[in-house]
């Protein structure tokens, strides 16, 4: 009997095993981390819900072509460097978007386009502001960053530089639309301090990825805000404002109203409360976005160190797409 007794309690394991082994088969298994992340984003605001049907669509496709084309160098291997260039030049070659062709025009009937890139490995970055006739401000941006020794070139200076780096130059007529001259002429026509008061333009591009080898980078392109004055700039360029990327953390690109995101230097905000308060980077896009701006000023994408993506926003919509390893590619407004 005991004899007996001690073979029912050897095999007993093996029994309960096997009976529960289909339940341990079924049990979810924890998803690994994206192996490579990439958002984008083409300006956040004030976007009726009642556009058309064929403009809601054309942005969609500008959207999903973006982050296809960004998706498909961070699958092979590219560095997440090139993929935010390549994102931000396309959508500023797209009239739909505020950034290169389509940007929107100056007090004085012009254009100035504002650009900054940032590279998570080492902190590198270049911003540039004020251009008028680089076709593509991103990649001269990129220029700074790496052919420079500066950060930050403006204006006549900037241009200079863009010629001494053979950057494709254009007439600043051709960052014209009509849209946009719609929209300077009635502008045109509101008093100067409610134009000021409330600022018809938070639309901007951008992009953040992270690659196959874990590094970060970020990168913004705007024509600023209609109507704008006395060489205003916004937060695009200012690196920790409306651009950031570092590999300890996250890449950060902002769209909205400037002046706001400037004043709580919203993308290095982000940055320091995943790095120092140890927040999720949604918790940490989230509480910066809800509770220190105000509704309406615009929102973020940004990507974590593990492939995380946040895209948070406190205006009524914004132009965004994400994709990542895992399969996620999407596109949305509202």
């Amino acid at each position: 009997m005991i004899t007996g007794m001690k073979s029912i309690f050897r095999t007993l394991p093996v029994l309960l095993l096997l009976a529960f082994s289909p339940l341990l088969a079924e049990e979810p298994q924890p998803k690994a981390d994206p192996k490579w992340a990439l958002a984008i984003h083409g300006g956040a605001g004030t976007i009726p819900k009642n556009v058309p049907e064929g403009g809601r669509e054309q942005y969609l496709k500008s959207l999903a072509a973006a982050l296809k084309l960004g998706a498909g160098i961070l699958e092979k291997g590219g560095a997440s460097l090139d993929a935010v260039e390549a994102v931000v030049r396309a959508l500023e070659d797209d009239p739909l978007f505020n950034a290169g062709k389509g940007a929107v025009f100056t007090h004085e009937g012009t254009h100035e386009l504002d650009a900054a890139i940032m590279d998570g490995r080492d902190l590198s970055c270049g911003s540039v502001a004020g251009l008028k006739t680089v076709k593509n401000p991103i990649t001269l941006a990129r220029k700074v960053m790496e052919k420079s020794g500066h950060v930050f070139l403006v204006g006549e200076g900037a241009e200079r530089f863009a010629g001494e780096m053979k950057v494709e130059r254009v007439p600043n007529e051709y960052f014209s639309t009509s849209q946009r001259l719609a929209q300077w002429q009635e502008a045109l026509k509101e008093e100067a301090a409610k134009a000021a008061k409330d600022p018809k333009d938070k639309d901007t591009v951008g992009a953040v990825a992270l690659d196959l080898h874990g590094n970060l980078a970020a990168a913004t392109s705007t024509g600023g805000l209609t109507n704008k004055r006395w060489g205003r700039l916004g937060d695009v360029p200012v690196i920790g404002a409306g651009t950031y990327a570092n590999n300890r953390t996250c890449a950060v690109s902002a769209t909205g109203i400037g002046e706001q995101f400037i004043r709580h230097t919203v993308a290095h905000d982000i940055s320091a409360l995943v790095e120092y308060a140890g927040l999720s980077l949604q918790k940490a896009a989230e509480r910066v976005i809800r509770e220190k701006l105000q509704p309406g000023d615009g929102g973020v994408i940004a990507a974590g160190r593990d492939g995380s993506l946040a895209l948070v926003f406190n205006s009524e919509g914004m132009y965004r797409g994400a994709a990542d390893s895992s399969g996620r590619f999407e596109v949305a407004i509202w």
